[in-house]
């Protein structure tokens, strides 16, 4: 009777040290969202690669409040965790537009940034998706596609710092320079 409450006790020992082994997700290309923007297959032909310790010190001295987009652009702002163009800012893409078909044949930078709720992924796809939703929509208001790049930032490239709802709300936007 020892011999087999000590075999079970033993038995019982393994199996909870034992314990379940976890499955990795299937994270197979074809099982993903095809509407997934954060896919680099969708984007591949979009993207700039940047310096982002120089791009960081040229916009130390920017002078605007509210408009951290250069070259006579407008930065387009967001709601919190959305990526689609508000009404409000319509009028900005229309004025992004004319500016983007003054300029002729050069190529427009579309850069999307995020406020630092959320992490680090998740930021930079929301920024990947704020940038692509400007580009869409100026391509719609007659801007050549193929002059238009975009690239994330997420959070790492906030115009403002302090713990305010006014300072979060500037750091979701999308900022539009000439791409040089």
């Amino acid at each position: 009777m020892i011999q087999k409450t000590l075999f079970l006790t033993t038995l019982a020992g393994l199996l909870l040290m034992t314990g379940c082994s976890q499955v990795a997700p299937d994270l197979d290309a074809q099982k993903i969202s095809k509407h997934n923007v954060s896919d680099a297959t969708e984007i591949v032909g979009d993207t700039v690669t940047i310096d982002e310790n120089k791009y960081g010190q040229e916009n130390e001295g920017a002078t605007s409040k509210f408009n951290s987009s250069s070259d006579g652009f407008k930065s387009i702002y967001f709601n919190f965790d959305e990526y689609t163009i508000s009404p409000e800012m319509e009028g900005r893409i229309v004025q992004d537009a004319a500016r983007a078909k003054e300029v002729g044949a050069s190529r427009i930078k579309i850069e999307g940034n995020c406020d630092e709720f959320g992490t680090d992924e998740y930021n930079y796809a929301l920024g990947l998706k704020r940038a692509k939703a400007v580009k869409d929509a100026m391509a719609a208001q007659g801007v050549d596609a193929g002059r238009m790049v975009i690239i994330s930032y997420g959070e790492s490239n906030p115009v403002c710092n302090e713990p305010t709802d006014t300072c979060y709300a500037r750091n979701r936007r999308a900022d539009l320079r000439l791409a040089k």
